[in-house]
């Protein structure tokens, strides 16, 4: 479990921890499994980003800041995906063809558009909200959106051969204990953070943890019908589109 949280941390972010602890191969294959853990670590630091700078600065200034820094950290790899995602779903393309766009490093319009209205609403989002509980918020949002992202390995066959990963890792489903040993690690990286925004005034309601579900679920499905599968980089634009929808949702609940 050490190992496959390590490999997790290693994935998705570009901390040089291999310098440290050399992980089997095999771990890699299991980090979707972990990804809610490295949201403690990505979003941690994009909220503690946000309260140390909204001290000294605007709050526009923070929010950008915030961003910067996670995207610093991770590389830019779930807003990479994301662009591809959009690119290849942009489209009236075939299954064949919307696999070859993901493949492909160049972006197109619907992935410039795409992160241009993506980064816009994380932006707006992060500025509206209430500055004494936004770095509660940014720290449940980034771990939530990983945990739903993560059941996309359940619900979808990868849609690629192995040998044609982009990535070269294919994430390994979890079924039968293993599936219910993912939903309890899912419940053990967000259990502190739920209980966080309960117990102090931040204004959290349950159904605001619907909303990303239902994101997810339609993700799923144009998946299905347009790839009969996912990979990795709808893995990426699903946890950035599940994680905004929190935002979106939350708010939606504060009065204008």
């Amino acid at each position: 479990m050490t190992d496959r949280i390590l490999a997790a941390l290693m994935f998705f972010t570009r901390l040089p921890l291999w310098r440290f602890k050399t992980v089997d191969a095999s771990c890699f294959k299991h980090v979707v499994d972990y990804w809610p853990f490295a949201g403690w670590l990505t979003g941690g630091l994009m909220a503690f980003t946000f309260w140390l700078t909204a001290l000294f600065f605007p709050v526009t200034v923070a929010a950008l800041l915030a961003i910067a820094v996670r995207i610093a950290l991770t590389g830019a790899l779930h807003e990479d995906g994301l662009a591809d995602f959009c690119d290849a779903f942009g489209g009236h393309n075939t299954r064949e063809r919307t696999l070859a766009i993901m493949k492909d490093s160049h972006i197109g319009t619907y992935g410039v558009l795409g992160l241009i209205l993506y980064t816009g609403l994380l932006f707006a989002s992060l500025t509206a909200l209430p500055p004494a509980v936004a770095p509660a918020l940014i720290l449940t949002a980034d771990i939530y959106g990983k945990t739903i992202g993560s059941l996309l390995i359940r619900q979808l066959p990868y849609a690629r051969r192995e040998e044609e990963a982009k990535a070269r890792v294919v994430y390994e489903a979890p079924t039968g204990i293993h599936a219910f040993h993912h939903v309890l690690r899912c419940l053990l990286a967000l259990a502190p953070v739920a209980v966080w925004n309960y117990a102090e005034p931040s204004g959290v309601q349950a159904w605001m943890f619907l909303v990303p579900v239902a994101v997810e679920l339609g993700l799923a499905a144009l998946m299905k019908k347009r790839i009969r599968g996912y990979t990795g980089d709808c893995c990426g634009a699903t946890f950035l589109l599940c994680e905004l929808s929190f935002y979106l949702a939350y708010l939606c609940h504060i009065p204008a």
